[in-house]
């Protein structure tokens, strides 16, 4: 039909018409813009199941949000005065790691002998009983050999209280000494600042509620390293009450908020601790002057007699050793710092002691020679009186846990013999001193393990390792490929396939803890130590086992099925249910019955204790999911009780004189001599007390002119992350 313009116009009329009758009832835009009176939402329904995360090393006490057995969502637990109810971005990642479709879903066996990185294993699934039977076979050829001591066991990530099961009564009953952790690539080389000088060989905490001056040094903890919720919950306020101060070659989350950023050459941060020592000094905790006068000169010598120290020891020996010529002229050329800056830096560190912190993270010591850079900084602290005080640095908070049984008579006269040999990682060597503790040879060296399996090849028959990636988290990461090429069976426990895996012969799919094993971990912060669960807040959809207990009871009972019976009848006999009085049954019995014997002082305690919350019995528990130790006591160490030589805090280490002492003993030679094997440039006193010792180049300036430096995402799960769509997805949060 044609369309005239006379009907136009009137379809037209009665169209108006029709939308204006609508628009006297309910006008488009005024009925759009009208307030609507709207219903809440119903609350999801789910359960918040208490759990702890391990992204880092703080172990935070969290919560998972679970519906129909699935983890949706993570929160602090609000229970923790350590998080205070929060999750830094790691704990969110924990659904996506949960169900990352990566995962290793069952046992995998090898089945393409030839090994090195990019070969494929041609892996086939297999079933568990078949995988732990074989490695049963493996381990009893070591048995009826007589080669205990070539099974080596490495450990990744860890529960402080079931790894001594995989850690200490596995190794132990079957008799080998070759088990060694991540430490050492971790968090070792730190501890040795505040071990030589305040004998503390541990993490410290810090009074972030309290302090005035913050002096981050070579750590982040607004987004890695430890306490990442608690500062970011306190961060603030320090900004707005008083200093913080970021030493780090790089423009780091703190160092960008900082009122003082000292982008410091990277190796250099002995030469910077030791100008800032040329002119700190705390007179209540260090001493003062018999005259009361100050005869800290640069270039001078001091009279040792003519000063009275009070909580130290050695101040004035370490002045006329190293401090005397560190002045802020000199550490500028070294360190890349102006004079001017460390002048003005110092100064406010001074002025807000003891309210000062210097908080060392692992980017100062973790690099050759770096020892005496960690003496260096945290002595600082000592100067500055800032040790066991409110607003200052604390030593770790211990935490309530129980103790598993001994293993002494399960252990036989064959395995004790074993155990006893050289380890493989060569600590207690000539020039691996290796003075955890103080002692020589009680540390772990975990990067020369590499090394002792290429020296002897036939030393490691049999490998198990757990958690772990170490030829992608080692240095020198070539050696491992060469070395676990040449292992003839070796055993992976992991929830993700790594670089290492693919040298494995049989790869066993590991629950992700956090949230599908059983277990208790223990940690501290914020003045608090704290005992936290883990315990299984959701439904496995694979055919995973907790590698350090599940693996390990049903591998117990394949080497008792083959004659070796010892390890099956250690946890089947010693491990009764604290509640019940009931032994373990199968794997799922004995990894709950572990996590109950490590909880429970708390729940069933002898009596009341003194901490938060109170907790009767063990659902009760389970439903809080922790528990917190009374807050730090101040001034431990004061008054003679310092873990020393000396029973002081050691500007002068006695401890560390009376340590390398020991170990050249043991070689007829100098300490001079150990030093020199081991790389280090000091001689004579300077080996004992804080001093700078310059950064180990390989090759020259000139031909390598950049300095490589690492740094941690703060969505990086210690590694396990980078495979998640949410990392990927917000990496640019990382300045």
């Amino acid at each position: 039909m044609k369309l005239t313009r006379r009907a136009f116009i009137q379809a037209s009329a009665a169209t108006g018409g029709l939308l204006a009758a609508g628009c006297a009832t309910q006008p488009p835009v005024s009925a759009a813009m009208a307030p609507r009176k709207m219903k809440g939402g119903a609350p999801a329904k789910g359960d918040w199941v208490a759990s702890t995360c391990q992204g880092c090393t703080q172990w935070c006490a969290i919560q998972i949000f679970v519906q129909d057995g699935r983890a949706v969502r993570v929160r602090g637990n609000p229970l923790s005065q350590t998080n205070h109810g929060y999750v830094c971005p790691r704990g969110h990642l924990i659904p996506q790691q949960v169900y990352d479709p990566d995962r290793i879903k069952v046992p995998l066996k090898r089945t393409n002998p030839a090994k090195g990185r990019g070969v494929d294993p041609k892996w086939v699934p297999i079933t568990w009983d078949e995988a732990l039977d074989t490695v049963a076979d493996k381990l009893m050829e070591l048995r009826r050999a007589n080669e205990m001591h070539k099974l080596v066991y490495i450990r990744g990530r860890y529960s402080s209280t079931s790894t001594d099961l995989l850690y200490g009564a596995f190794p132990r009953i079957f008799g080998t000494g070759n088990y060694f952790s991540h430490s050492a690539i971790c968090a070792e080389a730190e501890k040795m600042g505040p071990g030589l000088t305040q004998g503390f060989f541990g993490y410290r905490d810090y009074d972030l509620p309290n302090v005035n001056c913050l002096v981050l040094w070579g750590t982040d903890p607004l987004a890695s390293n430890r306490e990442v919720p608690n500062t970011i919950v306190n961060f603030a306020d320090i900004l707005r009450r008083g200093t913080v101060v970021a030493v780090d070659p790089r423009l780091s989350n703190v160092a960008a908020k900082a009122h003082e950023w000292l982008p410091v050459l990277p190796g250099t941060d002995g030469a910077l601790a030791g100008a800032m020592a040329h002119v700190l000094w705390s007179k209540e905790f260090v001493g003062d002057f018999k005259d009361g006068r100050n005869q800290f000169a640069a270039g001078k010598t001091v009279d040792e007699a003519a000063f009275v120290e009070k909580e130290t020891f050695g101040l004035v020996k370490w002045w006329n050793i190293e401090l005397k010529d560190r002045t802020p002229a000199w550490a500028e050329k070294e360190c890349g710092i102006p004079a001017a800056q460390i002048v003005r830096v110092t100064r406010a560190m001074a002025k807000a002691a003891p309210k000062t912190a210097v908080w060392m993270g692992p980017g100062v010591a973790m690099n050759p020679r770096g020892t005496y850079t960690a003496m260096a900084v945290y002595a600082l602290n000592g100067l500055l009186g800032s040790v066991d005080v409110e607003g200052g640095v604390w030593q770790a908070s211990g935490a309530l846990t129980g103790r598993f049984p001994s293993t002494d008579k399960y252990v036989d006269a064959a395995a004790a013999a074993a155990a006893k040999g050289k380890k493989l990682d060569g600590r207690g060597e000539k020039d691996m001193p290796a003075m955890m503790n103080a002692r020589p040879g009680s540390g772990v060296v975990t990067n020369n393990v590499a090394n002792g399996m290429l020296k002897d090849p036939g030393a490691c028959k049999v490998m198990i390792a757990s958690w772990c990636n170490f030829n992608f988290s080692c240095t020198g990461a070539d050696r491992w490929d060469r070395a676990m090429a040449k292992v003839p069976f070796f055993v992976h426990m992991v929830t993700n396939p790594s670089e290492m895996t693919q040298f494995a012969d049989i790869v066993l799919p590991s629950t992700f803890n956090s949230a599908e094993g059983w277990s208790i971990v223990t940690n501290m912060g914020n003045g608090y130590g704290y005992t936290s669960i883990q315990q299984g807040a959701v439904r496995r959809l694979w055919d995973v086992k907790q590698e350090e207990t599940e693996v390990v009871w049903l591998l117990a009972q394949k080497l008792k099925a083959k004659g070796f019976p010892n390890l099956a009848d250690y946890l089947g006999q010693e491990f009764k249910d604290p509640e019940t009085g009931k032994l373990p049954t199968n794997e799922r019995d004995f990894n709950e019955i572990a996590t109950k014997i490590s909880s429970a002082p708390i729940w069933m305690p002898k009596e009341p204790l003194k901490g938060t919350p109170q907790i009767k019995g063990w659902a009760e528990f389970r439903a809080k999911g922790m528990y917190s130790n009374p807050r730090y006591a101040l001034k431990r160490g004061w008054g003679g009780k310092f873990a020393t030589e000396t029973k002081k805090f050691e500007f002068y280490s006695a401890t560390a004189k009376k340590g390398l002492e020991e170990h050249a003993k043991k070689f007829s030679t100098s300490v001079d001599d150990i030093l020199a094997v081991s790389g280090y440039v000091a001689k004579g006193e300077a080996a004992f007390v804080p001093h700078y010792e310059p950064p180990k180049r390989h090759g020259s300036v000139a031909e390598y002119p950049f300095t490589f430096i690492d740094y941690k995402s703060r969505l990086n799960r210690e590694g396990r992350s980078a495979n998640l769509t949410w990392y990927q997805e917000f990496k640019k949060v990382d300045p």
